[in-house]
């Protein structure tokens, strides 16, 4: 937002240089970005007034143009512009003058004739690109005054980037009001005559239709005369970043970068019925706005029609050809408005049409605000379009909005902040900003003014004192020991845990998006249904994922496009699953997934082999053991995604809590993965959920561990994690550990049969264990085997 010092001075007779207002704007949180100067690098021009005007006699293009530069003396320039005539006042640039980006002026010869200097268009003095004829100033001009005075091409302007939390910041009062509270300077707001609600407006009618939409609507009608604006009209508009049209159209301009109340005048003349109907669009209903686009509607816009529901304007964003205000207008009706933001923000996008307009309601104007800012414009049309303003004025208020009331502690302002503030201080920060602090003592009540829609609760309240005292006023404090120790809770430190083991195990974190497509969904294998976001930032980004297993796969994908076919990755993260949550929101649950693709590469004198699902056997061994789980196994089953005879079900406390195993053939062929590819899906809640074994503490033995191989034959149907666990009981305290290592199928095994191969290491606490004690063991376990799984010992 572009804001013009010596406008904001009318209302903040503030006496701070330029660099102390800058340092005030970015405390307050007003980021200045830039800021303009636009008389640089003009000097020694001069308002002069034309004589006469003649033709060039050596060139058809140019014409002589005697001016006189005050105190009888006269010159004659060479001009290429054609719009001038005896008696225009304009800006004239001697020789010895300097322009922005000409430098200084020398006396030349053009086609025969001396030329002292030049006559200035807007560009040439840095107003603008308008360099089609000289800039005409105003009549009254003294001549040979400076030109910077005459255009105030002295002023500064600053360029302000204000957050979407301040509408109130929009305006050049709103910026007033916080820079008068920030230097201490009285604010000074002129309040125009009102209209009477009650009073004469020449038989015009208003009906809304759509309250909660618009909760106010303010007309008031006026006679006018179209024209341009006034010199300091226009200047004031085109430093602010707006161009001017005509005097009507520039005050609805003016009093909107004034007050950040936006206005639209109408044509009354041209407003069948003479009135104005608020309503919402029909679905597939037309209207062609200013910009000469048709825009197809639907029934969430928001429409400003005539009397007979002929649609005049986008309500808040842009109004239409059809009753736009022009040369031939002689009666306004004026429209000050609050619209809802919401409604107005998703029109605006919806349509892809921003403006001035709708970037302050999509943030909340003032509803309070919306009458004086009517009653402005009167004065200013008044003043600049010899308005006759109808006395009276139609508001449609039916539910005034009142300001919020929000308790403020001082105590809790304090020790937010961490400084000791006394109440009076803290009331001198907030009452000039219109803040009013109803009651005494450290528990008051602040009535919020309804310009600040961004202050809702109490910390709100206590941000605005920071920034009124300065957040480089707060004094650094660091914590008493004594007061407060940071820990995390258990269920962080096992979260934690988990995170440890995967990266033990080589892993990498992921980190993918929480959204997606459902072709996303369908090409991991999965049903292509979620919960829909209803105003998706990208179309192809329309759901909530409901595994893990898109994100990772698509992970890999680049990755393995990029040449790391090599990848070990895995992610905790938040799935959203429809219909299982109680009451509207989805079932939100965090998860632990895993994905490996290529191939373990070994040390140079071993081979490297591709990767199995029995590496996230090993993981998930890994996390059964590191969180000490009670009851946690592998069993067969089939998951989505995964392939249906290469994969288990994850089974903790007799419930299924994820799966593991090959990726799909047709899945991984989707996502370009040529390589072996395994994965992994776990419900980290339940995991973590789950019974634990006593931690017990064992000193760890010195004596050399004993290793033996046991292959298996058994029934295909028969999980190998079966097998395992009964190697485990059968071997006893002795066992140290067991791993599968190989499975073997062949027809020479017999129809539906399978091998399973263990390593099984065997230690004692106190000794070097023998070998008829290796093989009473070994024969136990054989043993158990045999019996419990039908079984045959393979040699």
């Amino acid at each position: 937002m572009l804001v013009p010092l010596s406008w904001l001075r009318e209302f903040a007779p503030i006496e701070a240089g330029v660099d102390e207002i800058v340092d005030a704007c970015n405390q307050l949180g007003l980021v200045v970005d830039a800021v303009h100067e636009p008389g640089r690098g003009v000097a020694g021009v001069v308002a002069a007034k034309v004589l006469e005007v003649k033709d060039h006699p050596n060139a058809d293009k140019l014409t002589l143009v005697d001016v006189e530069i005050g105190g009888g003396e006269t010159t004659t320039v060479v001009c290429g512009a054609r719009n001038l005539s005896a008696g225009d006042v304009v800006p004239y640039a001697p020789a010895g003058a300097s322009l922005p980006g000409l430098g200084r002026l020398e006396r030349k010869k053009i086609r025969g004739v001396v030329s002292d200097g030049m006559l200035c268009s807007a560009k040439e003095l840095g107003l603008g690109d308008d360099h089609s004829g000289i800039l005409h100033l105003d009549g009254t001009a003294e001549l040979g005054h400076d030109v910077r005075d005459v255009l105030g091409l002295d002023d500064v302007v600053l360029d302000l980037d204000i957050t979407p939390n301040r509408p109130d910041a929009m305006s050049i009062v709103g910026v007033a009001r916080e820079l008068a509270a920030h230097f201490h300077v009285p604010l000074r707001i002129p309040v125009a005559r009102a209209g009477d609600v009650n009073g004469d407006v020449r038989g015009a009618t208003v009906t809304v239709e759509a309250p909660d939409r618009n909760p106010r609507y303010v007309a008031r009608v006026a006679s006018v005369r179209i024209g341009p604006s006034p010199e300091w009209m226009q200047r004031r508009l085109t430093a602010a970043g707006m161009r001017p049209i005509s005097n009507v159209v520039d005050v609805t301009n003016y009093v909107m970068l004034e007050r950040g109340q936006p206005l639209h005048a109408f044509d009354l003349g041209r407003l069948g019925g003479r009135g104005i109907v608020v309503r919402l669009a029909e679905d597939g209903e037309q209207m062609t706005t200013l910009d000469g686009v048709v825009r197809r509607l639907d029934r969430s816009d928001l429409l400003i029609c005539d009397a007979q529901r002929v649609p005049q304007a986008i309500a808040g964003i842009m109004g239409g050809g059809a009753s736009e205000v022009s040369d031939d207008t002689t009666e306004v009706l004026l429209e000050s408005a609050y619209f809802e933001p919401t409604g107005i923000g998703r029109s605006s996008k919806r349509l892809g049409l921003r403006t001035e307009s709708s970037a302050r309601f999509e943030r909340g104007v003032d509803p309070n605000g919306v009458l004086q800012a009517a009653d402005r414009a009167i004065e200013l049309m008044t003043e600049v379009a010899s308005a006759d303003a109808a006395p009276g004025a139609r508001d449609e208020y039916p539910h005034p909005i009142e300001p919020k009331r929000v308790t403020l502690r001082a105590g809790q302002v304090n020790a937010l902040l961490g400084t000791e503030l006394e109440e009076g201080e803290i009331a001198d920060a907030l009452v000039p900003l219109g803040i009013e602090l109803e009651g005494t003592g450290p528990v008051r009540t602040a009535v919020v003014p309804t310009f600040r829609p961004d202050l809702e609760r109490e910390i709100d309240l206590v941000e605005e004192v920071a920034r009124r005292i300065g957040y480089n006023s707060i004094p650094m404090t660091v914590p008493k020991s004594g007061e407060h120790f940071g820990s995390l809770t258990t269920r962080q430190r096992e979260r934690r845990l988990v995170v440890d083991v995967l990266v033990g195990f080589g892993f990498d974190e992921a980190y993918t998006m929480p959204l997606v497509a459902p072709a996303d969904l369908e090409r991991a294998g999965l049903p292509a249904v979620g919960i829909e976001l209803e105003n998706p930032l990208r179309a192809e980004e329309s759901l909530l994922r409901t595994s893990l297993l898109p994100g990772l796969l698509g992970a890999a994908e680049f990755n393995v496009a990029q040449g790391q076919s090599d990848l070990a990755l895995f992610e905790v993260g938040h799935v959203f699953l429809p219909g299982a949550g109680d009451g509207p929101l989805p079932d939100e649950r965090d998860r632990l997934g895993a994905l490996l693709t290529g191939y373990v590469r070994r040390r140079p004198h071993e081979d490297d082999r591709p990767v199995d699902a029995f590496d996230l056997v090993d993981v998930w061994n890994g996390l059964v053991g590191a969180l000490r789980l009670a009851d946690a196994r592998l069993e067969p089953g089939e998951q989505a995604s995964l392939h249906p005879a290469r994969s288990a079900l994850a089974v903790v406390d007799g419930q299924v809590i994820g799966a593991i195993g090959d990726v799909a053939p047709e899945v991984a062929a989707r996502y370009s993965l040529t390589g072996p590819t395994v994965a992994m899906e776990l419900e980290l809640d339940r995991l973590l959920d789950a019974r634990r074994l006593p931690a017990r503490l064992r000193r760890v033995s010195r004596f050399p561990a004993s290793h033996i191989d046991l292959a298996f034959v058994v029934d295909e149907t028969v999980p190998a994690a079966r097998v395992a666990e009964t190697l485990r009981t059968a071997a006893g305290d002795l066992l140290e550990d067991v791993a599968l290592f190989d499975v073997f199928r062949s027809e020479s095994l017999g129809p539906g049969r399978k091998s399973l191969t263990f390593a099984l290491r065997f230690r004692a606490p106190d000794r070097t264990l023998t070998d008829a004690e290796v093989a009473d063991v070994r024969r136990r376990a054989i043993d158990a085997v045999v019996a419990n799984h039908a079984a045959e010992l393979r040699g």
